[in-house]
């Protein structure tokens, strides 16, 4: 049975049966569904293989879990498995040294191509397995209010801003929910923004990543800091926007003491833990551009599983991975939180009804053009500091062309420390 704890330490022990018992160390976010995920999972794991245990312990999400895993990977002090972002991110953990390849897995023929990609190394070896459904960045809404109000789904922003005017003149709930107590959310309008900048500046990536193009001097992806600064301008966010969490977020739009709620669409999990009654009053969309026949979602790669280096059960750790990569995974999910979008793995399958959340999403992918990669799956370079100045642009601090410029900086630095050509 698997269990909260503190501990690192592996422990080794003889089973009634005299089989070498193995206790393997696990990393998690912490938030809910992540926890019930890995409990599941582990739990499913040790049903069939008895002779091994999983101690689990949490880290905080944004920055603050980022510089614990990169702490812990440096140090040696990593858990025999852990759950990080794919993309850029994964980059920065510079994975050909840090990480156990996993390439010989079991299940390895199952994964998608797209999606392997994003969690290789320089030298091609991949190193992780979905752990979770691919997402797409977008806006939660309350039904109901929508219902009430006669408001039709927004294609452009335009048409967004004119829904939180009529919440804001005709009822006394919160147009959007923001929740910067939890940092990393704060950046969605900026993040789920790109599919439309895409639109505009198709070649952004590659000039992007080669130093030729930068988000203050590029008006398309300058936008979504622009966007952030306008909707905090018009005053349209919780009172306690600076205090709330990413967990108060999904219950303001669950229950309606707001109208929408910037996220991506991993929070279904959330919406089923925390809120199983609510989940048919809110629905999804993505965010949306200037151009209303160029409307589509921007989609992330799932976290992944990891497994460092150093754990000294490398062959029990990757039969734990190929486990959680395949359609008996993926069923686990399924009867944890349910299905949150689609499944990156072969053979596995949504279940015949998906709550109505994510009933909206698949529409973007099963039509053409209407979905493209976060940015972070086509460029190495993502700057940690994000989630600071989109927090002190969506709080009046700063404008949106001095936090564009000071990403750009921070961009650079990362950059310089992957060692990319050009910076």
């Amino acid at each position: 049975m698997s269990r909260l704890t503190t501990t690192t330490a592996i422990a080794l022990t003889l089973s009634a049966g005299g089989a070498l018992a193995q206790e393997l160390t696990f990393l998690t976010d912490s938030s809910a569904d992540s926890v019930a995920v890995t409990e599941a999972l582990t739990a499913a794991y040790t049903e069939m293989n008895p002779d091994v245990t999983f101690s689990i312990e949490t880290r905080p999400g944004g920055g603050e879990g980022d510089n614990i895993v990169k702490t812990r990977l440096a140090t040696g002090e990593m858990t025999d498995l852990f759950i990080y972002n794919s993309g850029s991110l994964l980059q920065a953990l510079r994975p050909d040294r840090t990480l156990l390849p996993i390439d010989d897995i079991e299940s390895f023929d199952l994964l998608n191509e797209a999606y392997v990609s994003t969690v290789q190394g320089p030298e091609g070896n991949t190193y992780g397995v979905p752990y979770e459904t691919a997402q797409g960045g977008g806006i939660y809404y309350h039904k109901p209010t929508y219902e009430e109000l006669g408001l039709e789904i927004p294609r452009t922003w335009d048409e967004f801003m004119a829904n939180n005017a009529t919440i804001a003149e005709e009822t006394d709930i919160a147009p959007i929910a923001q929740s910067y107590r939890d940092t990393w959310t704060s950046q969605l309008f900026v993040l789920a923004d790109f599919y439309n900048v895409l639109q505009e500046e198709p070649d952004f990536p590659e000039e992007y990543t080669n130093n030729e193009a930068k988000y203050a001097d590029t008006p398309a992806a300058r936008r979504g800091f622009e966007k952030l600064q306008e909707a905090y301008e018009a005053g349209y966010f919780n009172e306690d926007f600076g205090a709330a969490t990413y967990d108060d977020g999904v219950a303001m739009v669950a229950t309606g003491e707001a109208a929408h709620y910037p996220m991506l669409t991993f929070a279904v999990g959330l919406f089923q833990q925390n809120h199983p009654d609510l989940m048919e009053d809110v629905g999804f969309f993505a965010q949306p551009g200037d151009d209303a026949e160029a409307n589509g979602l921007t989609v992330w790669m799932p976290t992944s599983l990891y497994a460092p280096a150093s754990t000294e059960h490398p062959e029990t750790v990757k039969d734990f991975m190929s486990f959680v990569a395949s359609p008996a995974g993926c069923e686990v999910v399924n009867e944890t939180i349910g299905a949150t979008g689609p499944y990156l793995v072969e053979g596995c399958e949504l279940p015949e009804e998906v709550p109505g959340m994510v009933a909206d999403m698949l529409p973007y992918f099963e039509e053409e053009g209407r979905t493209a990669p976060a940015l972070e799956f086509l460029s190495p370079i993502k700057g940690p500091a994000l989630e600071q100045l989109t927090v002190e642009v969506g709080s009046g601090i700063r404008d949106a062309q001095s936090g564009a410029e000071l990403y750009d900086q921070d961009v650079a630095k990362q950059a310089r420390q992957l060692g990319l050509e050009n910076w």
